[in-house]
This record gives C-alpha cells, sequence and structure tokens, in this order.
C-alpha cells in the first residue's frame, strides 16, 4: 500500500523536523518519539522511509557494505576493489516487539545446514537495518534481552552473534528510531539515553486542525494513489533538500563561541556524561545544514538543546520523565542569549523547523503549505501510530522513570513541605490526615500524595510463565533461548533447528524423525495475582501514616498496572476486613478505590489475612497458572481478632511481602514476627522507594524487593 505522504502530516513540527535532521545527520542519533495513542506516531515514522537518500551497497552483500570503504570484518567479504555495486533505497526495518532474539541478531542457516551440510550464518534485523532506518513500535514494552542486544549494537557499531554454533561479528549503523506510549511505562534509561533526540506529540487542541487531519486521513484511505500525488511535487523537494543539507554537513562551520554555548548550556541543564554535548553539537550542524547555512548560530544551538537536552537532565530517579522547559529556558538564560548583532535567518519555505509552517504540501486547500497550527496532530486519529491503551503513565521497573503524577520530589508520600527532601518513617511525609486520626471509625483518612518509583517486588522462584508480563521470572513461550529440552507430549513452544539437527546427527540416520524434535526453553518474565492487604485502622491514621501508606499503595498499584498484574485489595478495620477491590486487571478502580478508602477503629488484622487466603484460594480455582504475590501493608498491630500468627498456615506456599509501616524511635517489631509467621520478606515502609534504604531482610519465601533488570 502506498505510504501515507510525509509532507501531508498536519502539525508535529517538533517531530518532523527531528526525523529530518536525523535524516541529513543519522549521527545525531535517532529519534524517540513519545506521545498519547492515536497521534500518527507510527505512520510519520514510515512516512519518513521514503524521503531518505538511496545508498551505495556492494552488489551481493548481505550487509549494505559501502564500495567506497567496505567492512573489512564482512562475513560476506572482503571485497575487492572496484567490487560490482548498485543503488538501493534505504531501508526501514521494523522491530516487532515479539521478535525473537534469532531474528533480532541472525542465526544458523538451516536451508544450508540440512542442503550442504555446512555451518552458515543467516542475518537478523540488526543486518538488514544497517546504513538504513531501525524502527520500535513501543519500544518501551521490548523485552530485556531484546534491549540488551540494541545497547550492544548501538554503542559499538556492530553486531556480535555467538548462538547456535555460530560466531559473527558486522557492521550494524542504523538511526534507530522508537516510539512509545508513556501511558504503558518508560524504557529502561540506558537505551533512552542512546536516543540523540526526544520528541513529544499530542493531539491537535484546535476544531480546525482536528477537522484537517480527519479530512487528509479519509481522503487517503480512498484514494492511496491519488492522495500521495497531490504532495509527490513537495515530497521530491523534501527529499531532495535532505540529500543537498547532507552533502553540506561537512562543511558546516561550529565556531568556538558556540561550542562554549553547548558546554555551558549542558552544565546548567545539570545533564551526565559528554553524550548530551555531542548530541547537541551534532543537531545544530544538521540544522545549520538543513537550513542552508555555512555556519552554526546560537539559534540553532536553542533549538538543538531543545530536542536533545530534556530526557538527560534527570538525576533524581522520581523526577517525572519528559521536557522540563522552564529548568530548560533557565540553562538557556544562564548560557547567555542569542547575539544582538546577529542578522535573522532568512524565511525558510522548504521544510519544518521552529516557527517554520512546514513543507510545501501541494494541497489545494492549503494555501501553498501545510497548514500546521501552535499546535500538533497526525493524519491518523485511531490507526497506525496509536500507541497500546493504558492509563498508567510511568514504568516502576525501569531505574529512571518518573511518578505518574510527576514524580515529584519526595520519597513515599512526597514532601509536604515543599522541601526536596524525601519522606521517609522519620519526615512525616504528606498532608495531615483528614480525619482518621483517632477519629471515629468511617471518617475519610488522608489523601494519598504524588506516586513515585517503588522498589520492584517479585517471586524469585521461576514460574511456568501462564501469563506474559513483566514481573517476576518465568519459562515462557517467548524470551532469552536459554536452551532446548525434548518435548513433554505435544510441542508447547518454538522448535530448537539447532538442537532438532545435533540430535538428528548423533542418531547416524539420514533426515529428521519425530523422535529427534527438541523444542526451545524461553525465559521470559510473567504477570502475578498482586494481593494488597491493607490496614485502615486508627492506629495507622494516629501516627499520621495513612498519607505515607496510601501513596506508596497507589506507587505500587500502577507499578502492577505496568508489569501487567491482576490487582486486588483488602482493607481491615474495626471489625472485619472488607475486599474493596475484587481482582482485577483495571488499575484505575483500584486508584479510586484506594481515594475513597476510610480509616478508624480496632486492627482486626487476622481477619484481613483470612480474607487474603479466601480470595487466593478463589483465584487459584479459576486461574491456576497465575501465582499470587501477597503484599501486606501494616505496622503488625492486632487489637481485634486471633493472633494473626495463627493464620500463617492458611498461607502457605504463598509468596508475601510485609511492608512495615511502624515508626517512631520505640518499635515493637510486630510486623517482623508476622512476616516471620508468613516465611515472607519485610520492607520497611521508607525503603520502599527504589532509591530508598536497602536494609531490609531478605526471607526465605522467595519474594525478591528488588530494582528491576
Amino acid at each position: 500500500m502506498t505510504p501515507y505522504p510525509f509532507s501531508a502530516v498536519v502539525g508535529l513540527d517538533d517531530l518532523r523536523l527531528a526525523l529530518l535532521l536525523t535524516a541529513v545527520s543519522p549521527a545525531v542519533g535517532g529519534v524517540l518519539v513519545r506521545g498519547e495513542k492515536g497521534t500518527a506516531k507510527s505512520t510519520v515514522v514510515r512516512a519518513l522511509a521514503t524521503l531518505l537518500p538511496e545508498v551505495d551497497v556492494v552488489r551481493g552483500c548481505r550487509f549494505a557494505c559501502d564500495p567506497g570503504a567496505p567492512d573489512p570484518g564482512c562475513p560476506d567479504g572482503p571485497h575487492e576493489p572496484g567490487a560490482p555495486h548498485g543503488h538501493r533505497p534505504a531501508t526501514l526495518v521494523e522491530l516487532p516487539v515479539g521478535a525473537t532474539e534469532d531474528r533480532v541478531v541472525g542465526t544458523l542457516d538451516i536451508q544450508r545446514a540440512l542442503a550442504d551440510g555446512v555451518k552458515a550464518y543467516e542475518p537478523g534485523l540488526l543486518a538488514a537495518a544497517h546504513r538504513g532506518a531501525l524502527y520500535v513500535d513501543e519500544v518501551n514494552l521490548l523485552p530485556d534481552h531484546l534491549v540488551d542486544l540494541l545497547l550492544d549494537a548501538a554503542a559499538m557499531g556492530r553486531a556480535h552473534v555467538e548462538r547456535d554454533g555460530v560466531s559473527v561479528k558486522h557492521a550494524a549503523r542504523f538511526l534507530l528510531v522508537g516510539t512509545m506510549n508513556p501511558e504503558e511505562g518508560e524504557p529502561r534509561p540506558q537505551l533512552v539515553d542512546r536516543f540523540g533526540l526526544v520528541v513529544t506529540v499530542s493531539a491537535p487542541r484546535e476544531a480546525v486542525q482536528r477537522a484537517e487531519v480527519v479530512r487528509r486521513r479519509l481522503a487517503y484511505e480512498a484514494d492511496p494513489d491519488g492522495f500521495a500525488a497531490r504532495f509527490a511535487a513537495a515530497e521530491t523537494s523534501l527529499a531532495a533538500r535532505i540529500a543537498t543539507a547532507r552533502a553540506a554537513v561537512p562543511a558546516v562551520l561550529l565556531p568556538d563561541a558556540e561550542l562554549d554555548r553547548i558546554a555551558r548550556i549542558c552544565l546548567a541543564y545539570g545533564v551526565d556524561g559528554m553524550r548530551a554535548d555531542l548530541v547537541v553539537a551534532r543537531c545544530a550542524v544538521a540544522l545549520a545544514a538543513w537550513h542552508g547555512r555555512e555556519r552554526v548560530t546560537a539559534g540553532d544551538v536553542r533549538d538543538a538543546a531543545r530536542l536533545a537536552l530534556p530526557h538527560r537532565r534527570r538525576k533524581d530517579p522520581l523526577d517525572p520523565p519528559g521536557t522540563d522547559e522552564q529548568r530548560l529556558e533557565e540553562a538557556l538564560r544562564e548560557a547567555g542569549g542569542d547575539d544582538p548583532d546577529e542578522p535573522p535567518p532568512p524565511p525558510d519555505a522548504g521544510g519544518p523547523g521552529p516557527g517554520d509552517t512546514g513543507p510545501d504540501t501541494g494541497d489545494p486547500g492549503s494555501s501553498g503549505s501545510d497548514s500546521n497550527g501552535p499546535g500538533s496532530g497526525g493524519p491518523d486519529g485511531t490507526g497506525p501510530g496509536s500507541g497500546g491503551p493504558g492509563s498508567s503513565g510511568w514504568d516502576s521497573g525501569a531505574p529512571d522513570s518518573g511518578g505518574p503524577d510527576g514524580g515529584g520530589p519526595g520519597g513515599p508520600g512526597g514532601g509536604s513541605d515543599g522541601s526536596e527532601e524525601r519522606g521517609t518513617a522519620s519526615h512525616e511525609a504528606g498532608p495531615e490526615e483528614g480525619g482518621g486520626r483517632n477519629g471515629p471509625a468511617g471518617r475519610k483518612g488522608a489523601a494519598a500524595g504524588a506516586a513515585y518509583r517503588p522498589r520492584t517486588l517479585r517471586i524469585a522462584a521461576r514460574g511456568e510463565g501462564g501469563h506474559a508480563g513483566r514481573r517476576s521470572p518465568a519459562f515462557a513461550r517467548r524470551g532469552r533461548v536459554v536452551g532446548s529440552r525434548v518435548p513433554r507430549g505435544r510441542l508447547s513452544g518454538a522448535p530448537h533447528l539447532p538442537a532438532t539437527l545435533r540430535a538428528a546427527l548423533h542418531r547416524g540416520g539420514a533426515g529428521v524423525r519425530p523422535g529427534d524434535l527438541r523444542e526451545s526453553v524461553h525465559v521470559g518474565r510473567e504477570a502475578n495475582l498482586v494481593l494488597f492487604v491493607v490496614d485502615a485502622s486508627g492506629s495507622m491514621a494516629a501516627r499520621k501514616r495513612m498519607t505515607v501508606v496510601k501513596t506508596a499503595v497507589l506507587s505500587l498499584l500502577r507499578d502492577a498496572y505496568q508489569r501487567r498484574d491482576r490487582i486486588g485489595m483488602i482493607t481491615f478495620r474495626g471489625s472485619s476486613a472488607e475486599q474493596v477491590l475484587p481482582p482485577t486487571s483495571s488499575h484505575e478502580v483500584g486508584v479510586l478505590r484506594l481515594a475513597s478508602l476510610r480509616t478508624g477503629g480496632r486492627t482486626p488484622l487476622a481477619a484481613g489475612l483470612r480474607a487474603a487466603a479466601a480470595t487466593i484460594a478463589t483465584e487459584r480455582r479459576r486461574d491456576p497458572r497465575r501465582r499470587p504475590l501477597l503484599v501486606v501493608v501494616t505496622d503488625g498491630r492486632a487489637t481485634s481478632g486471633a493472633d494473626p500468627v495463627l493464620l500463617a498456615p492458611v498461607l502457605a506456599g504463598v509468596a508475601t511481602v510485609v511492608v512495615d509501616c511502624e515508626s517512631g524511635p520505640v518499635r515493637l517489631g510486630l510486623a517482623r514476627r508476622l512476616a516471620t509467621a508468613l516465611d515472607a520478606d519485610v520492607l520497611p515502609l521508607e525503603a520502599l522507594a527504589a532509591d530508598g534504604a536497602t536494609h531490609h531482610r531478605p526471607g526465605p519465601a522467595g519474594v525478591h524487593p528488588g530494582r528491576a533488570a
């Protein structure tokens, strides 16, 4: 199908500019596109592929070697000088989230092994993307083992393949483009750092733009070829301009004054390392080449900084991801403003840029240019480019991800006094309780503070992978291949072809028989049932802990959503326990129930544990393959009902974490006593934040409260 024209995109100026700059200078390092679902992220990226200049390749080389500078270590080489060569379009290789490791890096060529009996290498997606673009949709959902492969290739510009008896190295330099919906969580910070530029997009906020988006999309769907023909002239102009700018990049001068400005901006903005300085410098050079200038100006540096710096500033893991415009403006002012003697750049009508209206679209209804406005939009309101469903705003497992509500500097509960200090047990963080403190049973407790990134709670024992997710390790149908095995009955997973061939050869027979078949053993992560049992009694509110507890549970709820878990919540107070949230996949309901949670009364801890055991038993009958993870949030006091220690046998075998909410200079250690009876881990409330204290007793229950891998 004819791709949607890049020139026909309405709005999205920053995104189009960032993509064009990386096309002009691949050394900038690629683009990460963050945006809500239905904002045409994927549509714009795919449209860029038609504008990329053709590449000159050695004919017959599967690794797209440049005939002018062939890779001396090319597996298809060595290539002699003057070898036959030709042109081909630059490739846009899409890496799906569900790709297997062998398809990414390559594997043993089974066809040649069977036909010729030789060990040969079949290239993967990294080889296909060399000298082109590698596009990862929903990059934040990419499994960790594939992220590791991308990091290695992006860092070294080469792919190393050591698998299935194959040892190969080949060049893998590509323009990395990723799109993501922040609601589905944040990618690993190491991967984010590999993207040179990060752009945040959103749907247009003006009716005129939204109507134009729908009008163009409907016209494209009705007649793709005719719609593309309307923008053919603008597409040709953009492609020619990219080629011209790419050729001009080596001649662009970066004055020492602007290089000093870049260093001052990066220092003032508080970035780590030197990659930010390099990316801003390369981006500024690309901007100057794009606008046809021979030297970089202060305006180029400012525009480059706005695209390259925002995702590199975060030092506090609890800082929210995304652009901090105010901080960046302060850094730009500290670094010095534009040179007043510098003449303004000439008007530019050939492509989008800061203040540009975009390339000439050729659309009769656009008055000769893209009818962009101050907002941003896209051609596809609901189709390709939409992010996955979800409402949570962060991935607590990412070491540098922030909270969904802006994170805030406070730890558990956030700081109520506006200070930068994180709230801990000794800092009674959060606003004053709203009536739960020593009040009558049934009064509403304090509101939760801003959610933060909690430590990752996992079941350490490896499961059978009943449900794909992002929490506990498990054997799975997808993930990193760790070996092979003889199938138990019918083949339950993908066949392990090298092991199958080895079994056939070891047997010494001709051909492969059913008894030779081996299946791959994958290790990935599974989703769990995370059941929260929360103490809502008056003793919690009396010590002004309910705000912190609510904030901690809110953070854990959203963490469970990010990891594809089912969640449930039980509270206990007065004389009984209540299942306020039956196990569900909707974290929004959990947040609402938590907000309306009422506190007060005595502490029937045993009733809460009994209700948890009943809920887990019910869920096991309904779905025996989903493993439960019990999180008990309490100070361990039991002022009503039976001794909770006596309830330990009914929860035998359930992986449990006790979050100890006890505070004050004198502590009775009741929560630790409960954890010992439950054979559980105990985690102090102040250590629940991902960067909190790590001094907690790892219990024998096999639950690992630690950082995400």
